[in-house]
């Protein structure tokens, strides 16, 4: 996994997590990143700092960040990772039971929203615009919390 800080044109800074480069630059290219504070697409890799650690006997405590000022490539609190690895656990659980329709989701939930194929879970890519004109359409979906491979890029 690489880990990038990422920006949006508005400056809103946010992580992204990504398999490779390919993956963030292919991402991108689709329309599938969005920044988390506005919503915008237009998203960049921001410039960021090495993470080189301190040899063993040079090391010093770190003070945490007060809670209104966050901060990219710290520790995360306990509590949170303890959160993020239970939804991880919870999105798992659901995609055992849904399936992969890839680029056609967009097209696919409208036909179950309209009545013209059989309701069930299904997951897949759509761009922003795509996401967006199925909620202006009161189409129901929501992005899942963390990126889906397509069964075809598995390891």
């Amino acid at each position: 996994m690489i880990v990038y800080d990422l920006a949006c044109t508005d400056g809103h800074r946010f992580e992204g997590w990504f398999g490779s480069s390919a993956d963030f630059e292919d991402q991108r290219a689709r329309g599938l990143l969005a920044c988390p504070s506005c919503g915008s697409g237009e998203v960049s890799k921001a410039p960021m700092a090495p993470a080189v650690p301190a040899k063993g006997n040079q090391r010093q405590e770190v003070l945490p960040a007060p809670a209104t000022q966050p901060m990219a490539n710290t520790p995360m609190a306990p509590e949170v990772q303890k959160a993020l690895r239970q939804l991880a656990k919870v999105q798992a659980e659901v995609l055992k039971n849904s399936t992969w329709v890839g680029d056609r989701f967009a097209e696919e939930t409208r036909r179950m929203h309209y009545g013209e194929r059989d309701e069930a879970p299904i997951h897949g890519q759509a761009s922003l615009a795509e996401a967006k004109a199925l909620i202006e359409e009161g189409v129901p979906v929501a992005p899942l919390p963390f990126p889906v491979a397509p069964p075809d890029k598995r390891n």
